[in-house]
C-alpha cells in the first residue's frame, strides 16, 4: 500500500526514551500475518522504542522473523515488508518517511560545485583570490545550517498545548555583538518580531515545523529550519553582506509600513561617517537634525528641538543613563563618539510607557558591547579631533570590553569666526567611554559602563568656562524563561560647571553649579501568547541639585559670596505597556505610566500676599522645610496609545496619543540651551510641565522596499512651560519664582519624509511645516507677555527642508551632498528710539514679533575606502568634506549696540566661509 508523502513526525523527549533505548543491544521478534500497528505496540512495550508513521500503515499486515538484530537492520526489513522507508532518529526512534530515503548528512561535494568558477574575481575592486575561496567556504557552511533541522524544546511536551514560544539572541558572527532592530519572521502566514536592544527576540508559533528568516539591512539574510516541540531557544549569528559594499544603505526607519511606531527614526551608525559634518567629525545629533520634525535654533548651538518643544524637553540617554549636556564647545560637536555606538533611536511620538521624564522626545543611544572574538582597534585623525577605540574579548565568547577616547586641538577654529571676542578665544574638549559585558551563564548577564567628558572654553575677556558630564551604570540582565526576561540597573549621572573671571581683581569671582542623579530601574518583558508582548516595570530617581554658588577669587575681590539652598527631589514611576497584533493588518499598543514627584527639604519656600503679584515686595513669610521633609507632592498619570492598520501590503495608517509629565526644567533667557543654564526641580511654585500629543500618519513603500514615504501630522498642547519676565535674573537668584512665568503652549505641524534606502544613489528628503506658539496670560500685567496673546516661541520655525544624498561611484568611492534650509527663528527688535538724559534708549516690540534671515547651507564630502583585501591587517579610509560650500553667512542672531551716541544693528554669523576638512580613519581587522 502506498504511504502518504506527508510526514506526520512528532519527536519525543530524548532524555526519557534514550535512557531506555541505550540498553537495547539487539531485537528479537516473530510476527506472522500480524497487523503493523500490533507489531509496533509490541516492540514499543518490550524495548521502549517509538514509531512514527502514517495511519495508512495501521492495517498493513507483516510477516517478519528476526533475532538479535540492530535497529538499522529492523528498518531495512520493515522497508521490504511495507514498501516504506524508515529513518532511525537517535536510538530507539523510527520514523516512516514513505517512498523517500532521507540522509541525515549532506555530502561535501553537494556544495562545492561552482567553486572553481567563483574563485577568480577581478581584483581591481580590491578583492583577493583568498577572499573568494573563503566566501565559497562560508557559503557552504551557511547552506549546511540552512538545511539543518533544529529541534526546539522538549519532545515530551509536544502535546502540552498547540503553540510554543521560540526565543533567542541574534548576533554578529565576527564580533559577537547583538544585532538590534533585525526582523525575525516566518512566511505564510507572515508572523514576526523585531529584536530588542539586546538582540533578543521572542514570539509564539504553532507547534511543528517552520522556516524562519532573519533579516537586517547590510547583512546576509539567514534562514533556519526548526521543529518546535515546546518553549525553547535558538541563537543565530549573521554576517555582513559583502555585496552591499557596492551601495550605501541609509536607514531612518525600520519597516516603516509594518511597525507600530509613529514618529520614530533609527539612525544607522555605519552610514554616519559618509555624511558631511562640521570639521569632519561624524555626529549623530547633526544627522538627527536632517530628519523631519527635528530642528535647531542656530548654527553651532547646543541642544535640538522636536516638534516645537524646547531643548530641555528631550530625554537623551546614553546606555539608559541621562546626559544633561549633549554637546562639546557650545554645540560645535556632539558628546557621542560614533565609533563606540551601536544604535541611536529617536522617538518623537508613540513613546513606550517605559520611557518618562520629558515631554517632547526620547533620544536613546546605546553603546556597542565590544568584540567577543578578537582584539581590534580603530581611530581617526582630523584637523580638529583625534580618537581611538579599543575593543576585544576578556574571555572569548563570554565577556568583552570597549574603550573609546577622543580629544581635540581646536583652538584654530576660533580664528575663522566673525565675532572679535570669539576670534581671540580658545577651547578644547575630551571624552572617554568604557563598557564591559559579561555573560555569567545562559540566564544571566552583567553590563558595566561609564562616561566622562570635560570642556574648557575661555573668552578673550579672560572668562573661563569649564563643564563636565559624568555617568555610570551597572545592569543585570536575567532570563526567567524564554517568555520572560528582565533588565535591572543602578545608575548615576552628574553634570557640573564652573566659570570664573579675574581680569579685574576687585570683581574676580567663580560660580559653580552641580546636579547629581541616582536611579534604580527594573524593566520586564513578557511574551504571553502569539503576536503579543507585555512590558512592565518600575523606576525611582533621586535628584540632588546645587543650583548655584559664587565665591570671590583672590584677597582683593569685593564679590559677595552667595550659596543657594540645595534642591532635592524623588521621582518614582510604575509602568505597563501591552502590544497585540489583532490581525495581519491591525496592531495596537496601550501603555500606562503612573509617576509621583516629591520635593524634599531642607529649603525655604516663600509665601506671597493673596491677590498680589509674585514680587519681592509681596513676600509675607518664609516656610523652612527640615531635612528629608516632603515639601510638595505631584502625581502624574500618563497614557500612551498607538495603533497601525495596513490598508495594503505596502500602505499603512498609524495613530498615537502621548501624555507625559516633566518634573525638571531648564531656566534660560537665551534662545539656545547653554552649558551654564540652570536645571531646577518642580516645587510649590514651579509646577510640572504636562504635554499631550496627537499624531497620525500614512506610510507607503514603492518598488518593493527600496523607496519609502511617510506623511505625519501632529498636534500638541503644553501646560506649565516656564517663561521669564523682561529683565529677569536667572543666575544666583534667591527668589527665582518672582522672575518666572507659567505659560501654556500649542504646536502643530506636518512632516514628510521620502527615503531611498538602497542602490548607488540613496538618501532622503525631509520637509517639515511646524508652528510652536506660547501664551502667558497671568492675572497681573507683569505676568503677561504680548498682552496675553499667543506668540511664537524661540524655536518656532515654520519651514525646514533637508536633503541627504549619497552616491556610490564605485565600491571604494562615495560622494555625499547635504542641503539644509529653514525659516529664520523669531527675535525681538527695536521699533523706536528715545532719549533719556542725552542717552539713546530703544523701544522694543512685542516678544518674538520679527525673524532673523532664513538659514541655508550646503555640504559636500568624498569618502575613499582603502583596499578591501582581507589579508591587510590595517584598513584605512579618507574623507574630504567642505562644510558650508557656498560660504553663506547665516545669521545666528541680530543685536544692537550704542556707538558714539547712535544705535547700530549687527548680524552675528558663526561661519561665513566654506570650511574644508580632511579626516583619516583606520581600523585593525
Amino acid at each position: 500500500m502506498r504511504v502518504s508523502q506527508k510526514l506526520i513526525i512528532f519527536f519525543l523527549s530524548f532524555a526519557h526514551f534514550l535512557t531506555q533505548a541505550q540498553g537495547i543491544k539487539s531485537l528479537t521478534g516473530f510476527y506472522r500475518d500480524t497487523y503493523f500497528i500490533e507489531m509496533v505496540n509490541d516492540l514499543e512495550s518490550r524495548y521502549g522504542l517509538r514509531f512514527y508513521f502514517s495511519p495508512n500503515l495501521d492495517s498493513v499486515k507483516v510477516n517478519l522473523e528476526f533475532s538479535d538484530i540492530k535497529l538499522q537492520e529492523l528498518a531495512k526489513q520493515l522497508k521490504s515488508e511495507s514498501n516504506t522507508n524508515f529513518l532511525v532518529k537517535q536510538e530507539g526512534i523510527l520514523i516512516a518517511t514513505g517512498k523517500f530515503s532521507i540522509k541525515t548528512e549532506l555530502s561535501n561535494k553537494f556544495f562545492n560545485s561552482g567553486a572553481e568558477e567563483k574563485v577568480k574575481r577581478d581584483e581591481e575592486n580590491g578583492t583577493s583570490v583568498l577572499e573568494n575561496i573563503r566566501e565559497v567556504a562560508e557559503s557552504n557552511g551557511d547552506k549546511r545550517l540552512e538545511n539543518t533541522l533544529f529541534e526546539i524544546g522538549e519532545i515530551s511536551r509536544r502535546f502540552d498545548g498547540q503553540s510554543a514560544t521560540i526565543s533567542g539572541y541574534l548576533k554578529e558572527v565576527k564580533t559577537g555583538e547583538p544585532i538590534i532592530g533585525a526582523s525575525v519572521f516566518k512566511k505564510n502566514p507572515l508572523v514576526g518580531v523585531i529584536t530588542d536592544h539586546l538582540g533578543y527576540f521572542s514570539f509564539t508559533l504553532p507547534k511543528g515545523r517552520h522556516e524562519l528568516f532573519f533579516d537586517y539591512t547590510g547583512m546576509k539574510q539567514v534562514k533556519r529550519q526548526v521543529m518546535l516541540f515546546s518553549d525553547g531557544q535558538l541563537d543565530v549569528e549573521m554576517k555582513n553582506d559583502i555585496i552591499s559594499l557596492k551601495e550605501v544603505v541609509i536607514t531612518a526607519d525600520q519597516n516603516v509600513v509594518d511597525n507600530l511606531q509613529t514618529g520614530f527614526a533609527s539612525m544607522n551608525i555605519k552610514t554616519i561617517r559618509q555624511i558631511p559634518s562640521i570639521m569632519g567629525e561624524a555626529d549623530i545629533m547633526k544627522i538627527a537634525l536632517t530628519l523631519p520634525g527635528v530642528q535647531t535654533v542656530g548654527e553651532g548651538t547646543a541642544g535640538f528641538n522636536v516638534r516645537g518643544g524646547s531643548a530641555d524637553q528631550n530625554l537623551v540617554l546614553l546606555n539608559d543613563v541621562p546626559i544633561y549636556n549633549t554637546n562639546h564647545l557650545f554645540g560645535f560637536f556632539s558628546v557621542f563618539n560614533p565609533d563606540v555606538l551601536a544604535r541611536a533611536d529617536l522617538y518623537k511620538s508613540g513613546i513606550e510607557a517605559r520611557y518618562g521624564g520629558r515631554i517632547s522626545s526620547v533620544f536613546d543611544v546605546a553603546l556597542r558591547d565590544g568584540n567577543k572574538k578578537k582584539f581590534k582597534f580603530r581611530g581617526g585623525i582630523s584637523p580638529v579631533t583625534g580618537k581611538l577605540t579599543l575593543e576585544g574579548p576578556i574571555k572569548k565568547d563570554t565577556s568583552s570590553y570597549i574603550l573609546g577616547i577622543r580629544s581635540t586641538y581646536s583652538d584654530w577654529i576660533f580664528s575663522l569666526l566673525d565675532d572679535p571676542d570669539l576670534r581671540n578665544s580658545s577651547g578644547s574638549f575630551s571624552d572617554v567611554v568604557v563598557k564591559t559585558n559579561h555573560r555569567i551563564d545562559e540566564k544571566n548577564g552583567l553590563v558595566v559602563s561609564a562616561y566622562h567628558s570635560r570642556d574648557k572654553f575661555s573668552l578673550s575677556t579672560d572668562t573661563v568656562f569649564r563643564y563636565f558630564n559624568n555617568n555610570a551604570s551597572i545592569q543585570w540582565r536575567h532570563s526567567f524563561s524564554n517568555r520572560l526576561h528582565s533588565t535591572s540597573s543602578l545608575s548615576y549621572a552628574n553634570y557640573n560647571y564652573k566659570f570664573s573671571s579675574k581680569e579685574n581683581p576687585l570683581e574676580a569671582f567663580e560660580q559653580t553649579y552641580k546636579i547629581d542623579q541616582y536611579a534604580i530601574k527594573s524593566d520586564f518583558n513578557y511574551f504571553p501568547k502569539e503576536r503579543s508582548s507585555l512590558n512592565f516595570g518600575m523606576a525611582a530617581t533621586f535628584y540632588n541639585l546645587q543650583p548655584g554658588r559664587q565665591q570671590p577669587m583672590g584677597t582683593a575681590s569685593l564679590v559677595n559670596p552667595v550659596t543657594l539652598e540645595q534642591e532635592k527631589g524623588l521621582e518614582t514611576a510604575l509602568y505597563i505597556g501591552y502590544e497585540q497584533e489583532l490581525s495581519n493588518r491591525f496592531s495596537v499598543y496601550g501603555g500606562f505610566r503612573m509617576t509621583m514627584f516629591n520635593s524634599i527639604g531642607p529649603g525655604p519656600s516663600f509665601v506671597f500676599q493673596d491677590g498680589q503679584p509674585r514680587t519681592d515686595v509681596f513676600i509675607t513669610d518664609t516656610i523652612s522645610y527640615s531635612k528629608h521633609e516632603i515639601a510638595k507632592t505631584y502625581f502624574g498619570p500618563e497614557l500612551r496609545l498607538s495603533g497601525r492598520y495596513k490598508l495594503s501590503d505596502d500602505l499603512s495608517f498609524k495613530f498615537a496619543f502621548d501624555r507625559m509629565n516633566q518634573y525638571i526644567h531648564v531656566l534660560s533667557n537665551t534662545t539656545a540651551i547653554s552649558p551654564i543654564d540652570n536645571w531646577r526641580l518642580s516645587n510649590d511654585h514651579i509646577k510640572p510641565q504636562i504635554g499631550n500629543q496627537y499624531s497620525v500618519g500614512l506610510y507607503k513603500r514603492f518598488f518593493g522596499t527600496s523607496l519609502e514615504m511617510s506623511v505625519e501630522g501632529y498636534y500638541k498642547r503644553l501646560r506649565n512651560f516656564l517663561e521669564y519676565k523682561d529683565g529677569a535674573e536667572l543666575l544666583l537668584n534667591e527668589s527665582l519664582q518672582t522672575d518666572i512665568i507659567s505659560a501654556s503652549g500649542k504646536s502643530y505641524g506636518v512632516e514628510v519624509l521620502l527615503k531611498k534606502s538602497s542602490g548607488k544613489l540613496s538618501g532622503w528628503i525631509s520637509y517639515t511645516y511646524a508652528r510652536s506658539l506660547l501664551r502667558a496670560n497671568g492675572d497681573f500685567s507683569d505676568e503677561q507677555i504680548n498682552s496675553g496673546e499667543y506668540y511664537p516661541s524661540n524655536f518656532d520655525q515654520p519651514h525646514t527642508v533637508a536633503v541627504v544624498s549619497n552616491f556610490k561611484i564605485n565600491r571604494r568611492v562615495n560622494l555625499s551632498l547635504n542641503v539644509n534650509y529653514s525659516t529664520g527663528r523669531p527675535t525681538t527688535l527695536p521699533v523706536a528710539e528715545y532719549i533719556i538724559r542725552d542717552q539713546p534708549v530703544l523701544l522694543f516690540t512685542d516678544r518674538n514679533k520679527f525673524r532673523i534671515p532664513d538659514y541655508f547651507r550646503t555640504d559636500i564630502a568624498f569618502n575613499f575606502e582603502g583596499n578591501h583585501n582581507v589579508n591587510k591587517r590595517i584598513h584605512g579610509s579618507w574623507s574630504f568634506s567642505v562644510y558650508n560650500l557656498t560660504s553663506r553667512a547665516n545669521a545666528y542672531s541680530v543685536f544692537f549696540r550704542s556707538e558714539n551716541g547712535e544705535i547700530r544693528g549687527y548680524k552675528l554669523s558663526i561661519f561665513k566661509n566654506a570650511i574644508p576638512t580632511i579626516t583619516y580613519h583606520f581600523e585593525l581587522k
